[in-house]
């Protein structure tokens, strides 16, 4: 495991960092890494939601590294697929989720991507709304 930046060397990207791959239609033959994840955030207008397993495990991100070029870091940046019908609603994609047991098919190169880089099914997410503002829930007597 190592540390890297998240998102391409903006140098060689009119000044942007681009932080997302779509998938489909691509191949990823090499420099295939994974990002640990508890949970990912989305961004729906002013709102801020987070989602996270309905059985509360963890899952990796499929993502794709970057060599060091210059005087930026090794980074990388997240595939994604079309959202799930749980995340549709917020919207309409996410990063590609790799299950606890693909990792090592994933990092190998054992499963062809389009076999691993699809939609997940329903129901596996939880979405709560990520409140920005402190909420007094009970009052203090």
């Amino acid at each position: 495991m190592i540390e890297a930046a998240w998102g391409s060397n903006p140098r060689f990207s009119d000044g942007v960092s681009y932080e997302f791959i779509r998938s489909e239609g691509k191949s990823f033959p090499n420099n295939r890494c994974l990002v640990p994840a508890s949970e990912f955030h989305i961004r729906n207008g002013e709102k801020k939601f987070r989602a996270f397993r309905e059985d509360g495990d963890f899952f990796y991100l499929g993502a794709i590294w970057e060599p060091p070029m210059g005087d930026w870091p090794v980074s990388y940046r997240i595939l994604t697929v079309d959202a799930n019908p749980d995340v549709i609603r917020y919207q309409s994609r996410h990063g590609a989720i790799i299950e606890r047991r693909q990792v090592m098919q994933w990092l190998d190169f054992m499963v062809l991507e389009e076999e691993l880089l699809v939609t997940p099914p329903g129901d596996i997410f939880t979405i709560e709304e990520i409140l920005t503002k402190p909420v007094q829930t009970s009052f203090a007597l």
